[in-house]
Order: C-alpha cells, then sequence, then structure tokens
C-alpha cells in the first residue's frame, strides 16, 4: 500500500488551501507581473485569460484525475493508465520528467524566495540603525544568496516533514488567508498614490497587435502552467492524497479561480506600483521601451518606491510586501518539493524525516551551483522548466489521458465523485476536450514560437 493509500487532506478547505497555496506562488505574484511587463501588459493579461479558461482548468483537471485515479506518485500513477508494457513505460517517463522539472524548479525558487526573506528582514536592520546589514541584505551578493537559500530551504523541510495533515494542509490553511489579506491591502494602498492609473491603463488596456506575437502566447502559456504548477506533478500528488468521493471539477474550479484572481491581484498592485516609482524619478523602462531588470523587477521597483514614502511607514511597508512574498514562495515550495519527497518514500526503503532531507541536500546542492554561474543558469533554468518543460509534459498528459486512459476506466472514476453525473454535457465533453482540444492548442502555441 503506498504511503497515499494512508494518508488524506481531512477537509475539503484543507485541500482547496493547499492546492490554492501552490498555485498561489512566486509564479502569480513574482512571476506574472513580470511577465505582463514585458510582454505588453493588457495584450499578455487578456491571453493568459483565455488560456487559463482554455487550457489551465481542464489541464489541472486531468493532473488531479490521475493522481486521484493512481493514489500514488506522478510516474507510477502515470504508469497505471497505460494497458501495455510500452504505454506504460511511456507514462511513466511523463510522470518521472514532472518530478525532474518540480525538483529543477525548486532549485530557482529556493534562490528567488531566500531573497524575499533577506528583504524582508532588511527594513528590521535599518530601523535597528544597522545600515551595513540592511544594505548586505538588500545588495546581490554571493554570501547572502547562499545563506538565504539555505534559511529558506530549511522553512520548506520543517512543514514538508510534518506531513500532510500535520503539516502542508495545516500551513496553508493559516498561511493563505494571510496572504490575500496582504494583497488586497497592497492594492487598495497603491491606487490611491500618483502615477498608479498609467499602471492600470497599461496593464488594462490591450494592445491587440502584440495578441498574436509569439513571444506573447509562449510567455502566457508556460505562466498559466507555471501558476497552477500543472507539469510539476505536484498536482498529481495532491490528487492522490484527495478522497475518491471529493468532486475534481469542483475543486478545480475553486483552485483555478483563487489562482487566478491573486495573479490579478498581484498585477494590479506591482504593475500600477512601478508606474508610481516612474513618476517619483525610478527609471523602469531601457530607450527602447524594454523593462529594465525583469527577473528582479520586484526588488528594484519596489524598494525605491517604498524609500519615497519616507519614515518608518516605508520600513512598515515594504516588511508586509516582502512577508507577503515569502509566504508565496513558502505555499508553492512546499507542494514542489513534496513531489520527490513523496517519490522518495514510496520507491525506497526512507522514511519521510529523511526523504525530506535528501530532497533538500539535492536541492541544495544544485542551487548552490546556480548561485556560483547566476547570470548563466538563473534565467535559462527558468526558460528550461516553465516555458518549455512544463507545456510539453501538460501536451505528453493530455495524450496520455485522452488517448491511453480507457474511458470505462475514467467514467467510472468520475461516476465515484459526489454530484457528478457522468451523463451531463460536462462530463461527456471534458475527456474529449483534453483529447483533442488541448494537445492542438499547445501544439499551435509551440509551433508560432519555433516557427516565428
Amino acid at each position: 500500500m503506498s504511503s497515499h493509500q494512508q494518508t488524506h487532506f481531512s477537509s475539503r478547505i484543507g485541500f482547496i488551501m493547499a492546492a490554492a497555496g501552490s498555485a498561489v506562488g512566486v509564479g502569480n505574484i513574482w512571476g506574472f507581473p513580470t511577465q505582463a511587463a514585458t510582454h505588453g501588459g493588457g495584450a499578455f493579461l487578456l491571453v493568459y485569460l483565455i488560456l487559463i479558461v482554455l487550457l489551465g482548468y481542464p489541464m489541472l483537471m486531468a493532473e488531479l484525475m490521475i493522481g486521484r485515479h493512481g493514489q500514488t506518485n506522478p510516474a507510477d500513477a502515470m504508469a497505471k493508465l497505460g494497458r501495455s508494457q510500452t504505454s506504460r513505460s511511456i507514462g511513466r517517463f511523463i510522470g518521472f520528467a514532472s518530478i525532474i522539472t518540480a525538483t529543477l524548479i525548486c532549485t530557482f525558487y529556493t534562490i528567488l524566495s531566500g531573497w524575499f526573506v533577506s528583504f524582508a528582514a532588511a527594513p528590521l536592520a535599518q530601523m535597528a540603525g544597522a545600515d551595513g546589514v540592511a544594505d548586505w541584505l538588500m545588495q546581490f551578493s554571493l554570501s547572502r544568496n547562499l545563506i538565504f537559500t539555505l534559511i529558506f530551504t530549511a522553512m520548506v523541510v520543517v512543514v514538508i516533514r510534518q506531513g500532510v495533515q500535520q503539516g502542508i494542509e495545516r500551513w496553508s490553511k493559516r498561511l493563505m488567508p494571510l496572504l490575500l489579506a496582504i494583497l488586497i491591502l497592497g492594492v487598495l494602498y497603491i491606487m490611491t498614490l500618483p502615477g498608479a492609473t498609467a499602471g492600470l491603463s497599461a496593464l488594462l488596456i490591450p494592445d491587440f497587435n502584440r495578441v498574436w506575437d509569439a513571444d506573447v502566447l509562449m510567455g502566457a502559456l508556460g505562466q498559466t502552467f507555471f501558476s497552477l504548477t500543472v507539469g510539476t506533478g505536484a498536482m498529481m500528488v495532491y490528487g492522490a492524497y484527495l478522497n475518491r468521493q471529493e468532486n475534481i471539477g469542483k475543486l478545480t474550479a475553486y483552485v483555478t479561480l483563487t489562482d487566478t484572481s491573486v495573479a490579478f491581484l498581484a498585477a494590479l498592485m506591482i504593475i500600477p506600483a512601478m508606474y508610481v516609482a516612474q513618476h517619483n524619478g525610478v527609471q523602469i523602462f531601457a530607450e527602447d521601451g524594454s523593462l529594465l531588470n525583469s527577473d528582479t523587477l520586484v526588488f528594484t521597483v519596489l524598494p525605491a518606491l517604498f524609500e519615497t514614502l519616507g519614515g518608518y511607514l516605508q520600513y512598515v511597508i515594504a516588511i508586509i510586501f516582502f512577508l507577503l512574498m515569502t509566504i508565496a514562495g513558502l505555499t508553492s515550495a512546499i507542494s514542489i518539493v513534496e513531489v520527490p519527497t513523496s517519490y522518495l518514500v514510496e520507491k525506497t526503503q526512507l522514511g519521510r524525516d529523511r526523504a525530506t532531507y535528501l530532497v533538500a541536500t539535492v536541492i541544495t546542492l544544485m542551487s548552490t551551483v546556480i548561485v556560483f554561474n547566476f547570470e548563466q543558469l538563473f534565467g535559462l533554468i527558468i526558460t528550461a522548466t516553465t516555458e518549455r518543460a512544463q507545456p510539453l509534459i501538460a501536451l505528453g498528459i493530455a495524450i496520455y489521458l485522452g488517448w491511453i486512459w480507457h474511458r470505462n476506466s475514467l467514467i467510472e472514476d468520475i461516476a465515484q465523485q459526489q454530484g457528478a453525473d457522468t451523463s451531463s454535457r460536462f462530463w461527456k465533453l471534458w475527456p474529449i476536450y483534453v483529447k483533442w482540444v488541448c494537445p492542438i492548442l499547445i501544439i499551435a502555441i509551440i509551433a508560432q514560437l519555433v516557427l516565428g
């Protein structure tokens, strides 16, 4: 019996908070505003919202369905759908690719989230008069990056080693409402500042000439899967922790709606904040109109904005914002680290504690390599995982669910859910949609990028 068959989320709200916490993370609060600012604001937002509906929701549901059916790690869950040795091997390969992708995402996640922790601590040092310490906390350096990568990894380990109900579920239920509250307050505050309306226009008014740009389409596709953690195996693992009676259609809708709302709220806060900073004399765009420091947007524009507030208010706002970012990083990281951890627990004789420490050690070593070769590897790993690997894995999952999973077995799984009528139009169309429409859309967008 797998570890997943022995433990489940204790409540529906516990799952929604954990899954939303996985989705609502750095991808939304760091990634989405950065992508939107880089790829035309309103045009990117429009394409992203369309892809969330057309691809994000059905593919998230597909991962949850596969995970719950398999009640095991992503590699074995995918293999269980196969009806021949060859199809099972292909499924296992796709599932294992998602585990590798999740591990690689963790490497830049821990570095990035470590910065959030250091930037949250910096205002405390400033208020204490330790300006040298504050400068070190905010300035890019090898020592700071290494130390805070380790600190953030330790925070994730503390949660993961406690297991599903006492670790992932308990902390998600605590952190998610706090994250949402801080984000809403941030949006309300930014909107009162001069220059915010220009940012609001840039975000909400699309340039329709850019909608079909290959970089906008591919960026939005990658962001769709990155923000929902599709293609990392995380949602398969969370699906394995679900009771068979839970209605996955409804749960997926709740998670997708929460995720998209937070991405939009983050953009409502950060993009207007860019224009507020510009209004206050901070340069955010280069002469050719491109965004300066796109990967480190929130670490350059927002601290400069906070400084313009003056007094202790600048420190309080900075602490609150980067605390928000730390929470977002933590809720996402615990779901992604759980992917290789659960795999090790099932496939080896290691207990959860030892498996967690082993995964953390591997991720830390890989993160260290990136820190020492930051310019060459950081952006490369982000692009390789979020814009290349995740869409390709999602393509594999869609094809596999649509063409390999025997329809009678799929219908049987659907029939066990509370309130799910297998004769309804939704449950009749969804398998066909995943089988045909999802692969065609993903292939069309990838082809647009390749053909330019």
